[in-house]
């Protein structure tokens, strides 16, 4: 499938608007990836249909007849939402959020529904009640998770954006691992309305792609301010992708590339060596190379651990049965609610409740929550530190390549330090993107990740554009 902006440029020119959306459905039911979970065909060619419309009438729509996937936590009106977990079964978003509102109103296509990790959370895509995600690449792999539908569905060729969520890596680590682009915004800079909650400070929206140009075609799209949300940024969002328009390698020259020396350590040998090599491809590009230190980075992993699970224990309380979703009978009003939270929940969604009401409960908070809290204060002067010495931050997005699915399961601590370098942009707010770095000797994707101070989009960009620019 093209790119979003040929797609785009295609159908404002005149092309059908229908042409690359039944495609994009012909693809999504031919999934053999478990990838898809809900194909929207009625709605996406009606939609289709509205956007042809609209261009006839002589509008320009940035994102003409794009076929979008969007993950099952993000909320498109009259669509089942349901985060992948039995105890959502049957509830249907009544209203679109913000971020999908956004795209359709650029002109955007939803066809389909993407699996991911229950709420969120899993860092390969298994714990979903819908069964676990194939790799593309590699069908006996994993594709990360918790975006893992949303990223096979771009690298499977269903469409050329989908939407995902990342809490501590969510679009990132998939991203990589599938081998396309992965963006997680600045911390308020796209809506969270209509997404359900997991850690409400650390959740944003972003977009995977094949391109970094689309990436932020998207970005741009969905960002900007919104009055249905709290924790969205009051600020003026200045377009991204024309910034990218020009040679992306001459936009490598004179460019701060900071990188942690801590970052080599415990690497499979094959991620290490594309991290080396691309530092010195950039160093060749006139980039200038500045090591810098992040202390209380190693902290990171725990500190997530709690601040995660203390704020999941607390959105998923209201999971109850009683309003919507899976319900199971009881005698009384307290054995509803434990019947049904026992069966609706996986085994992991429960050992993150138990663990965040254990580090929120009376005796433990301050042991616990209170302190995570203090260390993530000082890994965001770390952070502030460390861009002030450089422009952007490249370090490995994932330890490894894709593992076996099945391989991690039994041992949740490991599946647990898939995300030891992407956490720590979460917890900090800051915007990080991951972009294909080759391959190691099994042919599975190497993903290499930027990260840059907040509201640094346009540096991590150019960035990532010029690394994707080198690759080829």
């Amino acid at each position: 499938m093209n790119t979003a902006r040929a797609i785009a440029a295609a159908v404002n020119g005149g092309a059908p608007a229908r042409a690359a959306v039944e495609i994009s459905l012909a693809r999504a039911e031919a999934d053999t990836h478990n990838a898809i979970i809900r194909i929207h065909r009625e709605r996406a060619l009606n939609a289709a249909d509205a956007v042809q419309a609209r261009v006839k009438a002589g509008e320009f729509l940035p994102l003409a007849g794009v076929p979008i996937v969007v993950k099952d936590n993000i909320s498109v009106r009259g669509m089942p939402a349901t985060a992948c977990s039995k105890i959502l079964t049957g509830y249907v978003a009544p209203f679109n959020a913000t971020a999908v509102e956004r795209l359709e109103a650029a002109g955007a296509v939803v066809v389909a529904t993407s699996n991911m990790d229950e709420f969120a959370m899993g860092s390969s895509n298994e714990t979903s009640v819908f069964g676990p995600v194939r790799n593309p690449v590699d069908p006996t792999r994993i594709p990360g998770g918790s975006s893992g539908g949303s990223a096979a569905a771009v690298v499977a060729g269903i469409a050329p954006i989908a939407l995902g969520s990342d809490t501590g890596g969510s679009i990132r680590q998939p991203a990589s691992l599938c081998g396309c682009v992965g963006l997680k915004p600045t911390y308020g800079m796209v809506s969270r309305h209509g997404l359900i909650a997991f850690g409400s400070s650390l959740d944003q929206i972003g977009p995977l792609t094949t391109t970094v140009d689309d990436a932020a075609l998207c970005l741009d799209i969905m960002a900007g301010t919104d009055i249905h949300d709290s924790t969205s940024a009051p600020r003026q969002h200045v377009a991204l992708a024309p910034m990218l328009a020009g040679d992306p390698i001459a936009a490598i020259k004179g460019l701060r590339v900071g990188f942690v020396p801590e970052h080599r350590e415990g690497l499979q040998p094959e991620v290490r060596a594309r991290l080396d090599s691309t530092l010195e491809s950039l160093r060749k590009a006139g980039a200038e190379l500045v090591e810098v230190h992040v202390p209380h980075e190693r902290y990171a992993i725990a500190v997530y651990y709690i601040v995660a699970t203390g704020e999941a224990a607390s959105n998923l309380a209201r999971f109850d049965g009683v309003r919507f979703g899976h319900r199971e009978d009881a005698d009384s009003l307290h054995g509803m609610y434990a019947k049904t939270r026992a069966s609706g929940f996986g085994t992991e969604v429960k050992r993150r409740i138990m663990l965040g009401t254990h580090v929120l409960s009376s005796g433990y908070y301050d042991a616990y929550y209170k302190k995570a809290m203090a260390v993530r204060r000082r890994l965001c002067d770390d952070f502030s530190a460390a861009f002030t010495k450089c422009d952007v931050l490249l370090g490995p997005t994932s330890p490894t390549t894709a593992f076996k699915v099945g391989e991690k399961t039994a041992d949740p601590l490991t599946m647990y330090l898939s995300d030891i370098f992407t956490i720590a942009a979460n917890l900090v707010g800051i915007p990080g993107i991951s972009v294909p770095a080759g391959s190691d000797n099994q042919g599975l994707p190497i993903g290499l990740q930027l990260q840059a101070a907040q509201w640094g989009e346009a540096a991590l960009l150019r960035a990532a554009a010029g690394i994707a620019a080198l690759g080829r």
